[in-house]
């Protein structure tokens, strides 16, 4: 089952996606060209990074591999849907996305045995771990800067329950840029794999309904500017669009805010 979450009508909707590719949300039909796409998680969760779990990703940025996995977060102001823009800021010289299999958390859970993790897994879907190269080094580690910026999180179009997906580490997925293609790679190459990773971040960490998984992305960096399409596949889930735009200050961003004082 494909399950996504949208805006329409001044609320907010989740719903099954049909095979004819309608979406089907409490009883009523919706044209997906008239919907805002959302991401297929709601909001409070945590989104939890692993950088370089792809050794041809480490060999392009000829470093080493880490002997442990290498963690970060994704903050909820990264994150967008399907079709929302992702915003070029200012003063940047390098931006790229990654395509990436994330993994949806269906259950409160902690210390969780790999031959368990299964059973703690609500979907998968596809998430662009957009990156600020100019800030990725010794001193921007963690890459919070790089990684954490508005917009740098695109995830979507929707959840694909567990039962869609029997081997999630059997995937093809690939990246294009204006529809020339800048990364393939295969999930069968992750370093550290899904049960793994879910007993990992459980021994330290309680993992809650919603959080997201995400597990790293292959070769294939490729600069992005405003103007561009990122599209991302991943078989078996689908296709997940985003335009990038030049970033525009608004007066909140320039400083001037209202609210608490």
């Amino acid at each position: 089952m494909r399950i996504a979450r949208f805006a329409a009508e001044g609320r907010v909707w989740e719903g099954e996606v049909t095979p004819e590719g309608r979406l089907v949300a409490d009883g009523r039909a919706f044209d997906p060209e008239r919907v805002v796409w959302l991401p297929p998680v709601p909001p409070g969760g945590k989104a939890i990074g692993l950088a370089l779990n792809y050794r041809e990703h480490a060999e392009e940025l000829e470093v080493a591999l880490p002997e442990e996995p290498a963690l970060f977060l994704k903050p909820s102001n990264t994150w967008i849907g399907h079709r929302a823009p992702v915003r070029y800021p200012k003063g940047v010289k390098v931006l790229h996305g990654e395509v990436e299999l994330v993994v949806i958390i269906g259950r409160r859970c902690r210390h969780v045995r790999p031959e368990e993790a299964w059973e703690v897994i609500a979907g998968y879907t596809i998430g662009n771990d957009v990156t600020a190269r100019d800030f990725v080094g010794n001193f921007y580690r963690p890459p919070v800067r790089a990684k954490g910026q508005d917009t740098f999180g695109p995830m979507g179009p929707w959840r694909v329950t567990p039962d869609e997906i029997p081997d999630p580490h059997n995937l093809a997925m690939r990246l294009y840029v204006n529809g020339r293609l800048a990364q393939e790679g295969h999930t069968s190459r992750m370093i550290h794999r899904i049960p793994e990773l879910i007993a990992y971040i459980s021994s330290f960490m309680t993992l809650e309904p919603g959080d997201t998984l995400w597990t790293g992305t292959p070769r294939g960096i490729v600069p992005v500017q405003p103007g561009d399409v990122m599209r991302l596949e991943i078989e078996g889930i689908g296709v997940l669009e985003n335009p990038v735009v030049e970033e525009e200050l608004s007066l909140a961003s320039a400083g001037f805010v209202s609210g608490w004082t």
